[in-house]
C-alpha cells in the first residue's frame, strides 16, 4: 500500500502527486457526486438548501463561513468535511506542521530534506488527524492561533529570538494541509481577526514583528450566529472579504423533519428502548414545545432555540416514565401527558429569555410553552373548543363538563401505578367514549393516553380547571374551582396564572 512508503525517494518512485487540501477535497467531492455516494451523514433537512451551497463552495476551492442560530449542525458539518480528504497523506517525519516533502514550509523540513535528500524519512497522516478547531473567545491570543517565540527552546538550543527555529507554532500552522475551524468567529477580538488576513490570502504570518513567509495549505471554515454578526460581536470587513462563500443554515422546516432529527440524536439505554414505549403524539408535543419557544414573546429570537431542546426534553420524558416503572416495580412503562412536565429542566437550560421572560421566571415560561404545545396538538385530534363556540355547535365535551360541574374532581398522581392511573381516568363520565369516537382501532393503553390528553386539552382551553400540585394534577370544574376557595386543592395564584 502507498502509505507504507518510508522515504522521500520511495515516494517519488511511487508516482505520488501532491495536491493542495482544497484540490484534494474538490477531487473527492467530484467522485462522490458522480457515484451518488452519501454526503454528510446524519445532516437532515439541508438537502436542497445548505448542502448544495456547500458543495459549490468546495468545488470552487473557497474558504467558508456557516451562519446560523444555535443547534443548526454547523460544527457537525465542519467536522464531517474531513471525509472529503484523502485517507492518508505523506509528510516529513518529525515535522510539527505536516510539511509536504515536495514543498516543505518549515525550517526543520527544509533542512532535513537538504541534508538527507531521498533518504528523508516519511510518515503518513490519516484524514481524521487533519482537523483543527478553536472556539473563539475574547481571551484567544495570536500566540494561541499562530504562534510565539519560545524562550525555553531558544535557550536550550542557543538560538536567537529572530531564528525561525525558536518559534512555537500555534494551532493554525499545526493544521497545515488540513481543515481548521473557528467557531463563533464574531467573539474573536478584532485585532486577532486582523492577524488572519495574510494567512488567508498571502500565506505569511507575523509573530512579535518577525515576518515569516509560510504558504500554509489550509481549508478554513468559520461559524457564526448571524445576529452576533452585527450585534454582540462583528467580523471585520477585510476578513469577511477574504472568506469567499457565506452559507446560511436554518432550523427544520417542519415538525416531521424535527422528529427525524430527534429520533436520530436521542441517546437511550437498551433498558429504556426495551421497556419504555410511547404514543407518537408525545414526540409531536415535544417538538411543538420548540416551535412555541421560537415564537414566544418571552424567548430571545436572536439567540434561537436549539434542536438540542427537543432531544433533551424527549430523553427526560423517557427517563420520567422509566423512573415511575422502577418505583412501582412494574415491567414496562408508557409515556403519559403528565411526563411533559419533566421536560422543564431541559427547556430552561436551552432558551435565552428577554427581559419580560426573566420577569416571569424560566420555570413559568417553560410551563407556558408546554401548555401551548398541548393546546395546539390537542385540536389536531379532537374538536377545537374555540371553533365550536364560534359556530355555536353542540358541545361534544358536555358530558365531561357536566361530570365536573356536579362537584366531582380528579387527581392524577404523577407516579401512580398503571392500574391506579387507569382507574382514575375511568371515573370521568363520557371521557372514554368520546376518545373512542374520534380515534379508532386503539389499543387499551392508547385509549387511556388520549383520555389524559383530552383532560389536559380541555384545561388549556379553560373548559375545566387544572392545578399542578407537587406530585399530581388536580382537575376540577372551572367555576367550582373559583368559588371553592377553601379547598386544599385550589390555589388562586395558580388559577390566575393558568387562565389569564
Amino acid at each position: 500500500m502507498q502509505h507504507e512508503i518510508k522515504t522521500f525517494g520511495g515516494l517519488k518512485d511511487s508516482g505520488y502527486q501532491p495536491k493542495s487540501v482544497k484540490d484534494e477535497m474538490r477531487a473527492n467531492l467530484r467522485k462522490k457526486l458522480q457515484s451518488g455516494a452519501q454526503l454528510f451523514e446524519g445532516i437532515l433537512g439541508y438537502e436542497d438548501t445548505v448542502l448544495p451551497d456547500l458543495q459549490r463552495a468546495i468545488l470552487s476551492r473557497h474558504n467558508i463561513i456557516l451562519l446560523g442560530l444555535r443547534g443548526q449542525a454547523k460544527t457537525r458539518i465542519a467536522r464531517q468535511m474531513t471525509e472529503l480528504m484523502d485517507e492518508y497523506i505523506p509528510y516529513v517525519a518529525g515535522s510539527e506542521i505536516n510539511d509536504d516533502p515536495f514543498a516543505p514550509v518549515s525550517k526543520f523540513a527544509r533542512e532535513r530534506i537538504a541534508e538527507m535528500g531521498d533518504k528523508t524519512p516519511i510518515a503518513w497522516l490519516h484524514r481524521s488527524e487533519r482537523f483543527g478547531e478553536k472556539l473563539a473567545t475574547p481571551d484567544v491570543s495570536v500566540a494561541d492561533l499562530i504562534g510565539d517565540i519560545d524562550p525555553v527552546k531558544a535557550a536550550n538550543q542557543r538560538l536567537s529570538f529572530s531564528d525561525e527555529a525558536a518559534l512555537h507554532f500555534g494551532i493554525i500552522p499545526r493544521s497545515n494541509r488540513g481543515i481548521f475551524v473557528i467557531n463563533e468567529l464574531p467573539d474573536l477580538q478584532a485585532r486577532i481577526q486582523v492577524a488572519l488576513f495574510n494567512i488567508l490570502q498571502e500565506g505569511d504570518i507575523q509573530i512579535r514583528g518577525f515576518k515569516l513567509r509560510m504558504p500554509l495549505d489550509i481549508q478554513f471554515i468559520f461559524t457564526a450566529n448571524p445576529e452576533d454578526y452585527t450585534n454582540r460581536g462583528s467580523i471585520v470587513t477585510p476578513l469577511k472579504d477574504r472568506i469567499e462563500s457565506q452559507i446560511l443554515t436554518h432550523y427544520p422546516r417542519n415538525i416531521e423533519l424535527s422528529k427525524r432529527i430527534t429520533l436520530q440524536e436521542i441517546r437511550l439505554s437498551d433498558a429504556q428502548i426495551e421497556k419504555v414505549e410511547y404514543h407518537p403524539i408525545m414526540l409531536d408535543l415535544s417538538e411543538q414545545i420548540a416551535v412555541e419557544a421560537r415564537e414566544s414573546e418571552y424567548v430571545d429570537e436572536k439567540s434561537g432555540v436549539s434542536a438540542r431542546l427537543t432531544i433533551s426534553a424527549f430523553e427526560n420524558m423517557i427517563s420520567a416514565a422509566e423512573r415511575r416503572m422502577l418505583i412501582n416495580k412494574e415491567d414496562t412503562a408508557y409515556l403519559r401527558i403528565s411526563d411533559l412536565w419533566s421536560t422543564v429542566p431541559a427547556i430552561t437550560g436551552k432558551v435565552e429569555l428577554v427581559y419580560e421572560g426573566e420577569q416571569e421566571g424560566p420555570k413559568v415560561v417553560a410551563q407556558q410553552l408546554i401548555s401551548k404545545s398541548i393546546r395546539n396538538i390537542f385540536k389536531q385530534y379532537f374538536p377545537d373548543p374555540e371553533l365550536l363556540k364560534k359556530k355555536k355547535e353542540k358541545n361534544p365535551y358536555q358530558q365531561i363538563l357536566d361530570w365536573f360541574s356536579e362537584g366531582k374532581h380528579l387527581d392524577l398522581l404523577l407516579d401512580a401505578k398503571e392500574k391506579e392511573y387507569r382507574q382514575a381516568l375511568d371515573k370521568v363520565a363520557g371521557l372514554k367514549n368520546l376518545v373512542q369516537k374520534y380515534a379508532k382501532n386503539l389499543e387499551e393503553r392508547e385509549t387511556y393516553f388520549l383520555q389524559e390528553l383530552m383532560l389536559h386539552g380541555l384545561a388549556e382551553y379553560s373548559l375545566i380547571s387544572k392545578n399542578r400540585l407537587e406530585n399530581s394534577f388536580a382537575f376540577n370544574d372551572i367555576l367550582g374551582a373559583v368559588f371553592d376557595l377553601g379547598s386544599s386543592d385550589f390555589d388562586m395564584d395558580d388559577f390566575n396564572e393558568e387562565h389569564n
